[in-house]
């Protein structure tokens, strides 16, 4: 009962904190000062015509940092975990359909292709390296599902992964070097709503999409070999 209580306490708690932000900032209500500073100077400082990317990977480039670390130790701690739980067990597996089979093949490529048209493209469409990473990992995933004996290179995901982490870091300090600032924007503005613009946020998302891509592939490998000793 009393833990009941305690829930229902809480639950009030937080429905009347929620209520008070929707009270006091109304859905299209005038932006405050930082949202107008953003959406009128986010194309003149970053060339980027895309305000929620120039947001996310310059203006608080710090904290897009910090996302990636923690993607990447979550990753390494349930590998950590999973690494306690691969007993050899025999287990009854059904085929891959023909369908799955087929598909897979055709889907492969086009979900490559696909994630990293959206990291490519992030500073002119919604998109970025977070997703499109996973859209490579997806692709990854299918064959897994499609194919039994597939098994990608885990030296090499490491490698990829770790190769990408450091030029992220590399290109922040390269803007620290010359600008004074980390993950300055050292490289030419270009014309706004062209592929080669936006400076340093295609190279940021590049890196990103293919960091994200390799781990979350190394984690749903790791996922996919515990899953066939249990």
């Amino acid at each position: 009962m009393i833990r009941k209580l305690f829930v229902l306490f809480l639950l009030v708690i937080v429905g009347f904190f929620l209520a008070s932000v929707v009270v006091s900032v109304p859905f299209g209500a005038e932006k405050t000062i930082v949202g107008r500073y953003y959406l009128n100077n986010t194309i003149g400082e970053t060339g980027g015509v895309n305000a929620v990317t120039s947001i996310v990977v310059l203006y608080r480039g710090f904290d897009t940092l910090g996302e990636v670390t923690v993607l990447f130790l979550a990753a390494t701690g349930l590998a950590a975990i999973l690494a306690n739980t691969r007993e050899k067990r025999k287990k009854h597996k059904e085929k891959p359909s023909l369908i799955m089979r087929v598909g897979t093949d055709y889907l492969f490529p086009a979900a490559i292709v696909f994630g990293s048209y959206i990291f490519l493209h992030g500073h002119l469409t919604p998109g970025g390296g977070f997703p499109g990473g996973v859209v490579i990992a997806s692709g990854f995933l299918m064959l897994f599902l499609a194919q039994w004996h597939y098994k990608a290179d885990e030296l090499w995901l490491k490698v990829i992964e770790s190769l990408a982490g450091m030029t992220y870091v590399l290109i922040g300090l390269i803007g620290l070097w010359k600008l004074g600032t980390f993950l300055g924007n050292f490289l030419g503005k270009g014309t706004p709503n062209m592929l080669l613009s936006a400076g340093i946020i295609p190279l940021i998302y590049i890196v990103i999409g293919i960091k994200v891509g390799s781990e979350m592939t190394g984690l749903l490998q790791n996922l996919r070999e515990t899953t066939e000793n249990e």
